[in-house]
């Protein structure tokens, strides 16, 4: 194992682990003909990576920081009174959707706000230079949370309000976030479409979720989607950060970049039609880096538990500068997919979108 070249933070918790979504078939509540079964939005989806990262001898390089919950008032930087009692009644009746596809269970209220409370502190700890990056190993996730709904396992918006409090706890002028998780990032979008200083990139599969959603022609002042054609691999990921994002970037100037990590755009998760793997994390991470010093990488989705682990891994040794000599097993299968080179029609989708982040 390498010496550490830089100070990466990891926020988790053990109570990140007992948001309980319900019984489900995927993400559909279980009922009727529907038979029960386990939801996709499951611990074992950030488990799994905290265990890797234990067993590789990662963790004992890391510095641990330690959430707390967002308050109200934090919260309310995004989010309406009107929603947050509504969710925290939801959580206090022990079962209820906050909106699309946002399952809320017993102490589900306290278990997001710490959720998005950890993110928090990790901005805390990247811009005041305790650290040099972190990673906020949360959940629920929250890209899909509007102010007033959540949607698709989302019920606060993590990125939006790690930027948020950035800006109002911090006075940073320019932040940017970069989502790369498979489906569009419509709540981050949302909170700053308005917004000049705070510019959103999502990479999504085109019309995957939620559906007509993260379209190029959406507009937004500082707003930039590349809605991906399903089938999309590194080829596509590594044209459209070269040509589109970190252009968008260096024009920006962010003081701090905000990743909404989802593992779901990689090959074998059962949520996307994607097929990205552990090194193509590791080298969109490497070019977030040369981008900015200051990064913070927040989980959002990623369905496949067995492979998501060797994801985040590499994303944290990236980070860290640490290798920890732990290969991926999967990554052979991976690379070999046939059509992982940048294809026609997904050059056209990336043209557009240079075309219109520059208009």
């Amino acid at each position: 194992m390498q010496g550490t070249t830089r100070r990466t933070g990891l926020v988790y918790h053990e109570r990140y682990l007992w948001h309980d979504p319900g019984a489900a078939a995927s993400v559909i509540p279980a009922g009727g003909m529907v038979e029960p079964g386990p939801h996709a939005e499951s611990p074992e989806r950030i488990r799994r990576i905290n265990a890797l990262v234990e067993v590789s001898g990662l963790g004992e390089q890391l510095v641990r920081l330690r959430p707390r919950p967002a308050t109200d008032a934090e919260l309310e930087r995004f989010h309406t009174p009107e929603y947050l009692a509504r969710v925290r009644a939801l959580s206090e009746a022990g079962h209820g959707d906050a909106g699309e596809y946002a399952p809320v269970g017993a102490s589900s209220f306290e278990i997001a706000a710490l959720a998005a409370g950890g993110c928090l502190v990790a901005v805390d700890a990247v811009v005041d230079g305790t650290v040099d990056n972190a990673y906020a190993l949360v959940r629920p996730p929250g890209h899909h949370a509007l102010p007033d709904k959540g949607m698709g396992g989302c019920i606060f918006g993590n990125s939006a309000l790690a930027a948020f409090h950035a800006r109002a706890a911090h006075g940073l002028a320019r932040v940017a976030v970069v989502d790369w998780d498979a489906h569009h990032g419509n709540g981050t979008q949302a909170a700053f479409f308005d917004e000049p200083d705070v510019l959103t990139i999502s990479l999504h599969q085109a019309d995957c979720f939620p559906p007509a959603s993260g379209r190029v022609d959406e507009g937004g002042v500082a707003n930039v989607n590349l809605p991906l054609p399903p089938g999309s691999g590194t080829g596509a990921y590594a044209a459209a950060f070269e040509r589109v994002v970190l252009p968008a970037l260096e024009r920006h100037e962010p003081e701090l970049v905000i990743v909404a990590c989802g593992y779901d755009s990689s090959a074998w998760d059962p949520h996307a039609r994607l097929m990205l793997h552990s090194r193509a994390y590791r080298e969109l991470t490497r070019a977030l880096l040369d981008v900015s010093e200051r990064l913070l990488v927040i989980h959002e989705g990623g369905y496949a538990p067995g492979y998501t682990p060797f994801c985040g891994l590499a994303v944290l040794e990236e980070l860290s500068g640490i290798s920890t000599g732990v290969e991926d097993p999967f990554l052979p299968i991976f690379e070999g997919y046939g059509y992982q080179e940048l294809q026609p029609h997904q050059e056209a989708v990336i043209e557009a979108a240079l075309a219109a982040a520059v208009a």
